[in-house]
């Protein structure tokens, strides 16, 4: 079995026409290796639990399941040990810059050329990073670059009740959506108000919403 077989890739997109795309630029460059399509961070995370190693997954921040950058924080901690690739409409620098200080190790603008894509897809699968040469990833505040700290120290269980709490659920239809006690979820709002340093429920929502740019209410608005 040759190197590039052994590969395993999710490309996890709402878009088949695109997703056919990636895969077939993968393919020129990694014949052989198995790739995955999914269209919903549901899929996403089922095939990430069905794969023992996954080498890749690239994800587009705006499929559904996803709700801004709370999709990609939950996949970050969830499984730590594949590298993410945003590959995504949006070319906004606030929003590349965000995407990468939670954790992706590349954000690839889908305007992009095919001989791009893959000199940046070989860019991480070599152990890099890659962004698009011409963004300034320098962090605009302390305040941002503190709460963005602050919201990769959640858990993923944490991160998906911050989720629903952005949703206007409740401890008991947060606990009935996620198989547990009212008791546990209040365990987790409580350790979720203590790393973001807020007081109330409304405020977790607020601070995490200024890394999001509108996107976190954007999209549960669909």
């Amino acid at each position: 079995m040759s190197e590039a077989t052994s590969y395993h890739f999710v490309i996890a997109d709402d878009h088949p026409l695109f997703r056919g795309a990636m895969r077939q630029t993968l393919e020129t460059v990694y014949p052989g290796a198995g790739i995955s399509e999914v269209g919903s961070l549901e899929e996403a995370a089922a095939d990430l639990d069905a794969h023992d190693e996954v080498d890749l997954l690239l994800l587009d921040l705006s499929m559904p399941g996803m709700r801004g950058f709370s999709g990609l924080m939950y996949l970050r901690a969830q499984y730590q040990g594949v590298p993410v690739v945003i590959v995504s409409a949006t070319e906004d620098v606030s929003t590349i810059r965000r995407c990468m200080e939670l954790g992706a190790s590349g954000f690839i603008p889908k305007s992009l050329g095919i001989e791009v894509i893959r000199d940046a897809v070989a860019s991480v699968m070599n152990g890099g990073t890659w962004t698009p040469p011409d963004v300034d990833l320098a962090s605009e505040s302390n305040e941002i670059a503190d709460m963005v700290q602050r919201l990769s120290s959640l858990t993923p269980q944490q991160v998906r009740v911050l989720m629903m709490l952005s949703e206007g659920l409740l401890n008991k239809q947060i606990a009935y959506e996620l198989s547990v006690s009212e008791a546990t979820v209040k365990a987790h709002v409580s350790a979720i108000l203590q790393k973001l340093g807020v007081e109330s429920r409304t405020q977790a929502v607020i601070a995490a919403s200024k890394i999001e740019q509108g996107q976190w209410h954007s999209a549960i608005a669909r």
